[in-house]
């Protein structure tokens, strides 16, 4: 699977994640929705009707959110292109397999970037036994997708990313997996190689913050300040948490991340 198969694709996809998922009014969504039930946003050719407001309306949630290509696969692959308002007997079965594909779809994901880690190489022929385990799982049709025990397959892969993980940092760094660091003053803090896994750093002071190296999956940027941070060569970071974050033009990203719109210069 190639790297663009795995970012989002809307022009391909019958904007699902604006139908298939909830989201309750909150400072990331201004209105309630149904799972299920079509965003009030949304334009009869499934494209977004304030794609370029949508911070300016109240739905910065929607600016954070990333399917990883699941949508146009479920779109374009498990149901052959038909959508589900010209085709509404898929309309049940179609949004109940994408949340089961964006999850694998972001598996995918780290799994690939895993495997570009030289330092790695170690696990890298069970990075890829993984890879091909989790597409064939990727591959099944709508009813078997959502009999996948992905929770299962999700704890098998997350232990060997710990150890590419591990590895790639040459087990440096402070441990704060899963830290409540919610408005932490970070400032200039020395994070290198450090495990952030799973952290609440949500609203944290991380200007100038040194990130090299540390490993960032499921980690909670909203709101954080990373001006002047550096961020390169860190290990598993989004678009998403980056589009969660605030940021400025000397915030250095890894290779592959776009510096978000509303940043500041």
């Amino acid at each position: 699977m190639t790297g663009n198969a795995l970012r989002a694709d809307c022009a391909n996809c019958f904007g699902l994640c604006c139908v298939a998922l909830p989201f309750a009014a909150s400072a990331d969504f201004a209105v309630d929705k149904d799972a299920g039930t079509p965003c009030r946003n949304l334009l009869d050719d499934f494209r977004c009707g304030i794609h370029a407001r949508l911070r300016d309306e109240g739905f910065t949630g929607c600016t954070v959110f990333d399917c990883f290509g699941a949508g146009q696969r479920i779109s374009q692959e498990t149901f052959g292109g038909r959508d589900w308002r010209q085709a509404p007997e898929t309309r049940e079965a179609m949004f109940a397999a994408f949340p089961v594909m964006r999850q694998l779809h972001e598996l995918l994901f780290h799994l690939t970037q895993a495997l570009a880690l030289p330092a790695a190489r170690p696990v890298h022929d069970d990075l890829r036994a993984a890879l091909a385990e989790t597409e064939r799982m990727a591959g099944s049709n709508a009813a078997d997708l959502v009999r996948l025990d992905v929770a299962g397959h999700r704890e098998q892969v997350s232990a060997l990313l710990l150890c590419a993980s591990e590895l790639a940092r040459g087990k440096r760094g402070k441990n704060r997996r899963g830290a409540d660091l919610i408005g932490a003053k970070l400032r200039g803090a020395d994070l290198r190689a450090a495990n952030l896994r799973g952290a609440y750093l949500i609203g944290a002071d991380l200007r100038r913050a040194d990130l090299r190296q540390a490993d960032l999956i499921g980690a909670d940027f909203r709101g954080a300040n990373l001006a002047g941070a550096d961020l390169t060569g860190s290990l598993f970071l989004t678009q998403a948490q980056v589009n969660a974050a605030q940021g400025d033009g000397t915030t250095r990203l890894p290779e592959g991340l776009d510096r978000p719109s509303h940043w500041r210069p």
